[in-house]
Parts: structure tokens; sequence; C-alpha cells
């Protein structure tokens, strides 16, 4: 059987502290009628079930919103994303909201045990919070905490509930999935005190958008790539509100002083120039939140040119 690139798409929006991310897949299937009208027959989607009927039900968990469903998401993701990897092939990962990467993470872990994995993390938020530390409740800033199996309990402000602690601990499993020094951040510059707390005392690097452009974006990507030199493979995980709100809103956070969509997609082209690199997710775009689209069509130009990118790697 010969290596190809699968896209899967996990809908799941129940991280989210605002309605529809859900709809991401649709609007990048709506951005390809006008941009390249056979992409998505080329590339057939894997679906994953959701349980975003979930959303219908007032969550009950006050630092950890619906972290039961999400829970089950998890193994939902593992299953599929592991199962990609063991036929050898490469999972291009489409998600709804940023809590879904835990469950990516932990299938790349599945397929590959006994391999050191390292992350690039390219977003405006750190999501290092845990039920412990996190002012929102909302799970979609806490995936890397459940990946790094960290509580960061030493900057303590919530008192959750045993039953939400219980689900916690079967979210994060019990090995730690990724080491701290295997974590490279970019474009992050939005972050509570515990969240910075956590990355000083583990001195986790970040490049910011001024640092990429100054350094420029292949010397940028060259210094992640070399700072996880001791990993065997590594995970991209990409959320769209890396990029600046001057190239669209259409995402539940955005914050100011991100990347254009040009430094983005050319910082993940040189990224992908790395063979060690077996999985990428596309995370958080919400057409509820836009304009025309237009989140939809620039992400949908560099899930092109990702494809593109990767399908050449692979042949």
């Amino acid at each position: 059987m010969s290596t190809k690139l699968q896209i899967v798409s996990v809908m799941s929006e129940l991280g989210a502290g605002t309605r529809g991310a859900s709809l991401g897949l649709a609007a990048l299937k709506m951005a390809s009628f006008e941009k390249d009208l056979g992409f998505f027959n080329d590339f057939p989607v894997k679906k994953v079930k959701t349980l975003n009927n979930r959303l219908f039900k007032k969550s009950t968990r006050k630092f950890a919103k619906r972290l039961d469903g999400i829970e089950e998401m998890y193994r939902n993701i593992e299953k599929e994303v592991s199962g990609v990897l063991k036929d050898k092939n490469f999972p291009l990962v489409l998600s709804g909201d940023h809590s879904n990467a835990g469950g990516t993470i932990a299938g790349i872990k599945t397929a590959f045990p006994k391999k050191r994995l390292g992350v690039i993390w390219i977003d405006a938020h750190s999501d290092l919070h845990s039920p412990y530390t996190s002012p929102s409740g909302n799970v979609h800033g806490m995936p890397l905490a459940t990946a790094l199996n960290d509580d960061n309990i030493d900057n303590q402000n919530n008192e959750p509930s045993q039953e939400t602690i219980w689900h916690w601990n079967e979210l994060k499993g019990s090995n730690q999935r990724v080491r701290h020094s295997d974590l490279f951040f970019i474009a992050v510059r939005d972050y509570e005190e515990p969240e910075k707390k956590l990355m000083d005392k583990h001195n986790i690097p970040n490049i910011t958008t001024e640092q990429l452009r100054e350094k420029g974006i292949k010397q940028a990507a060259a210094e992640a790539l070399n700072y996880l030199k001791e990993c065997d493979i590594i995970y991209i995980s990409f959320d769209v509100d890396s990029m600046d709100p001057s190239v669209s809103r259409g995402t539940g956070t955005p914050v100011p002083g991100g990347l254009l969509a040009h430094e983005a997609r050319d910082l993940i082209l040189h990224l992908l120039d790395d063979q060690r690199v077996c999985c990428l997710e596309m995370t958080e775009i919400n057409p509820l939140l836009d304009e025309q689209n237009k989140m939809a069509k620039t992400a949908f130009d560099i899930l092109r040119a990702i494809a593109q990118k990767i399908n050449k790697k692979l042949s």
C-alpha cells in the first residue's frame, strides 16, 4: 500500500467558548468552489464522529466545560489518527476547536509509543491551562496541558470538583505524551499568568511575530526544527488565530500582532521540509464570526499549499 495524504475532519467544538467552529470544514468546502473545485475530490475526507449535540445542554463543570464529552472525543480522535499513521499515511487534521489537538497528540503516541514526539505550536495562545488554572473553563485552552501531563498546581487558582478531576486525569492518560523540552511556540502572544509561569519554569521557547520577521521565515523554521533535534517525530499544530485579525476575524479568539497569511503558509511549508513531520493540524476556523467567508478562503489557500507539499513529500 502506497503512502498517501489523508485528511481527517474533527468538527467538534465542545471546547470552544463561542459557537461556529464546527462549521470549519463546510466553510473550507465553500471556499474550494471558488478556488479549486476538485480539491476535496482529490483528497477525500475521513470524518470523526462528533458529540456537538451536547452543546444544547448546559455545561455543569465550571472549570472544564463539557469535559466528559471531550474525553470521549479524545478517544475517537486517537483511534482515527493512530489508524491513519499505522497504515503509513500522513494525517492532515482539520478540526473545529483546539481542544481536539490533545486527541491528535494521543493518536500519534498510540501509533508510535516509543518515539519521542516534538510539537510546534503555531498559535496566538499557549493553551497550557488546566482546570486548576483556567479563568474561563473552556477546554480549547488546555490541550497542551493534557499532552504534557501538567496540572500546573504551583499556580492553582481554582478548586475543580472530584468528578472534573477524574475526567481530567482520564484525558491526560497515565503517561506524559510530550516533554516540556520538546514543545516550541511560534507567534504566541496571549496568555495568562499561570501559563507564563509554566513557560518560564520550563524555558519553553516562543518565536514572536516580530522575531520571525527579523530572523526571516526560513531561519525561524530552522530554529524550531533544530531545537527539536532530539525528537524522532514532529507534529505541527496551526491555529488560524496565529494570523493577524487584519487577515480575517473568522476565528473565536483573534489577537492583534499575528502572522500574515503568506508568512503562515511559508513557515509551514519550510517546516514540512523536515522528514520527521508526521502529522499536521489546522484548527479554529469559525465562519459565524466572519464576513464573506474570508478566513476560510485564506485558510484554504494555505491548506492547498500544505496538501501539495505533503503529496510531493510522500511521492
